[in-house]
């Protein structure tokens, strides 16, 4: 069976790098808000090119807290791609915003960039831009909106960590960004982690504080904040995977690499990539004639496939009072009914790759 993915085989190229990292901290006797968090945080703002990065427990709370941190509430909205994870729009909703959605592009897969003017209204605030699947946004369109309508931009880089948008690394052009590191990311830890980034003083200093009870001083509590801290061990571990981020990207686009030059099959739609635009594929989508048929087909062949993201959030249950139908969002909800995501992980072998492209041009 070709897995998926597989987090074993990311963590054998560098264990013991790894548990190197895990036993300092072990044996440290410091667990949080300590030196492991602030040479991380150093090190990621530096590979970035920003002032500031502030290391939180997930990549949803960075996302709550980055639209908190900009003041945004009840009466506010905020612009959304339609097909994106629910934890996009959680960011919104967590706050009391409302989340307003925008569809894709049939090519790309991410937001349609000529529909976001028409979807802004007085009650707009910002505009999140997902770099979904590992391919950066049109940001120089996204920066062109929000300067036009004075919005905010936060990028929403869960899965793009070393993408680029005309040179310019995914996390840099936005007011703040906000990166999960959750195991299977490009840049992953050993179980969920977060961090926000900025180059304003300012909003760097309020995430520091919300991310820690709302509290600059123990026991003076000066916002409405959350527990959400980087822990010392995962702070450690991402130094490591840190170091070797743009060689597991390369691990993954080389992976991508033979599949677009190996799959021939006109039954399904490869990956499309923007000129101006670098694809870490954090995710390799297929969009197919028959989802389930082709994910079926595969699974008999041995090899196992995801879906990503059957209900948009603008359909999902917990959101059903937005009043949203399937045909609202049509390129989006036709992603949603027809993407299957093929297996692209570091570590995997070079004859599964062959077996994956061989079984998918034989569908």
């Amino acid at each position: 069976m070709i897995e998926y993915t597989s987090l074993k085989s990311n963590y054998n190229l560098y264990g013991s790098e790894y548990e190197a990292a895990a036993l300092r901290v072990l044996r440290s006797g410091w667990y949080i808000l300590g030196p492991e968090l602030e040479t991380f945080e150093r090190s990621f703002a530096s590979y970035l090119g920003v002032k500031h990065c502030i290391g939180v427990n997930s990549g949803t709370d960075a996302l709550i807290l980055a639209v908190r941190a900009l003041g945004i509430g009840v009466g506010d909205e905020v612009i959304v791609p339609a097909s994106t994870y629910i934890a996009s729009v959680l960011g919104v909703t967590e706050n009391g915003a409302k989340p307003v959605y925008v569809d894709s592009k049939d090519d790309t897969l991410l937001i349609d960039c000529s529909k976001i003017e028409a979807a802004i209204t007085k009650h707009t605030k910002a505009i999140i831009p997902v770099h979904l699947y590992g391919q950066a946004c049109d940001m120089d369109a996204i920066l062109s909106i929000a300067e036009k309508y004075g919005l905010y931009i936060l990028e929403d880089c869960a899965q793009c960590h070393g993408a680029k948008w005309k040179g310019c690394l995914t996390g840099t052009q936005g007011t703040l960004a906000a990166f999960s590191f959750y195991p299977t990311k490009p840049l992953g830890a050993l179980g969920d982690a977060g961090a926000i980034v900025t180059n304003n003083d300012e909003l760097a200093d309020k995430l520091r504080m919300l991310r820690n009870y709302g509290s600059r001083l123990k026991y003076h509590n000066e916002s409405i904040g959350r527990n959400s801290r980087l822990d010392e061990i995962q702070a450690a571990v991402l130094s490591v995977g840190l170091e070797h981020l743009d060689e597991c990207n390369a691990i993954r686009q080389s992976i991508a690499e033979k599949y677009m030059n190996g799959i021939t099959n006109k039954r399904v739609r490869l990956p499309y990539i923007e000129s101006a635009a670098t694809h870490v594929f954090h995710l390799f989508p297929l969009i197919v004639d028959d989802q389930k048929h082709f994910q079926k087909y595969l699974e008999a062949k041995g090899i196992k496939t995801q879906i990503h993201y059957p209900i948009p959030p603008y359909v999902a249950e917990c959101y059903a009072e937005q009043g949203h139908m399937w045909e609202d969002y049509p390129v989006a909800s036709y992603i949603a009914q027809h993407e299957v995501s093929l297996p692209v992980y570091n570590g995997m072998k070079s004859n599964d790759v062959d077996a994956v492209i061989t079984a998918v041009n034989e569908y």
